[in-house]
């Protein structure tokens, strides 16, 4: 298969991709915290992570994504509360609203949405291991992971124990044995919780992502291909998650890390402090799905991406140049007896060498827009040739797909193409009463 070469957060360097099972990917990409409208913010890794699963899936390779729904915690807890409605009629109405958003910017569903509360015996049991090992202790009704067990702990994120101490970059807590460790299991008096050796309560959140992935992927010992996830999750989040797997699977969790950067807002950082958190309803609401997606792909994903007014609408005008010029493809080879649809490319292109490397997509951009004028020149071009117009929709076809981007054209009938040869030779003989008396209706049907 196709070399693929990407930036392994874990060790900070540029790895070429060895999947742990021939022709097979394992994903796992951190998901939201069910409790409230997520942000723009909160859809750039889906929209990231979803380009990467497509990548490996147009290379060939068999992929198993997941992607979790967090629906336990306290922002759940005390959401449902303001709401006076239960935390799984806000789960279940959030994780609903989240699915609908993940369809409009083009991303495929994950092969596997994990939740917490499935998965909690399983869980239980996790943590019971780490403090049978002595990995882990109890410290009232909580139990707190004991980070001086782990002697490679900040192989991600540089945050050493040593550093984090010296640089007081953590809470001091009288129930921990050391201010590094982090909480398992955590007693509570109010909300969902569930009864355990240490008393009721609930897992932390660093615990549950290994947890489903040590049980989703058992047969590969709870170690997979690639984890994902925002930079601002590099730690604690994955950092812990690193730990527990160290302790309790002798792994680091994944073979290779891919952390994504954030959106700004006009070159400020999205905060509710200052005002400027776009809910991600609201842009696609106004812009679409796909020029949300495409002005993310505009960006490497690893890079800052700061939403202007610019930058959306270079990506609105972007995509509807493409559309017009894939739409009068796709009616020039209906009308020539075509199926678009069927229409393919070979992955040995730049298009494909620039995703292969790290998913450099605004290179892989220029290669698509580089087409979409060769496909404008091919349509002006008479007689029209057939076979180069095929060529340059197949690779449309492959690289809209590769990327994400659903450009849809008219799919045409007999009776419209009737209706659209009509027209072509009411204009060629000038006949424009007619041509204009059959326009509107090949309007309503898309064609033109």
């Amino acid at each position: 298969m196709k070399k693929i070469r990407l930036y392994n957060s874990l060790g900070n360097q540029y790895e070429d991709f060895v999947p742990l099972k021939e022709g097979e990917v394992s994903i796992y990409v951190c998901g939201p915290t069910v409790y409230d409208d997520p942000h723009i913010g909160n859809f750039r890794p889906v929209i990231v992570f979803d380009t990467w699963r497509r990548l490996f899936l147009s290379l060939g390779y068999k992929v198993t994504f997941v992607s979790n729904y967090t629906d336990v915690d306290d922002k759940i807890i005390n959401r449902a509360k303001q709401l006076g409605i239960t935390e799984k009629e806000l789960t279940e109405g959030v994780i609903a609203s989240f699915r609908e958003l993940v369809d409009k910017v083009g991303a495929l569903q994950p092969d596997i949405t994990p939740m917490p509360t499935v998965y909690m015996e399983k869980m239980i049991n996790y943590i019971d291991d780490l403090v049978k090992d002595d990995k882990a202790y109890q410290s009232g009704g909580d139990v707190y992971f004991s980070v001086e067990n782990i002697q490679d702990y900040g192989c991600l994120s540089g945050n050493t124990v040593e550093s984090l101490n010296s640089g007081a970059r953590i809470e001091v807590n009288s129930a921990k044995r050391n201010p590094t460790d982090f909480a398992l299991w955590k007693h509570t008096e109010e909300g969902i919780r569930w009864d355990s050796p240490w008393g009721a309560g609930r897992p932390g959140w660093h615990t549950e992502c290994c947890v489903m992935i040590a049980s989703i992927f058992k047969d590969q010992g709870g170690y997979i291909d690639i984890h994902g996830g925002g930079f601002d999750l590099k730690f604690p989040h994955h950092e812990n998650e690193i730990a527990q797997s160290e302790a309790h699977n002798h792994n680091h969790l994944a073979k290779y890390w891919l952390h994504n950067g954030f959106i700004n807002i006009d070159n400020e950082k999205m905060s509710k402090s200052l005002g400027n958190v776009m809910l991600a309803k609201d842009f696609v609401g106004k812009y679409g799905g796909m020029a949300f997606r495409l002005m993310v792909l505009n960006a490497h994903y690893r890079a800052p991406l700061s939403f202007t007014e610019e930058t959306i609408t270079e990506a609105s005008k972007n995509l509807a140049r493409m559309e017009m010029a894939y739409r009068q493809g796709a009616v020039a080879l209906q009308m020539a007896g075509v199926d678009v649809d069927s229409l393919h490319c070979d992955k040995t292109g730049v298009f494909y060498d620039e995703l292969c490397n790290d998913l450099n997509t605004p290179n892989a951009l220029t290669e698509l827009y580089a087409e979409i004028k060769k496909l404008n020149q091919i349509l002006r071009t008479r007689p029209l040739d057939i076979e180069m117009l095929k060529e340059s929709m197949g690779k449309l076809n492959d690289y809209f797909y590769t990327l994400g981007l659903q450009i849809n054209y008219p799919h045409m009938d007999e009776d419209s193409k009737k209706l659209y040869q009509e027209y072509l030779d009411a204009k060629a003989a000038k006949d424009f009463a007619r041509s204009d008396l059959l326009r509107p209706q090949l309007m309503e049907k898309g064609i033109i």
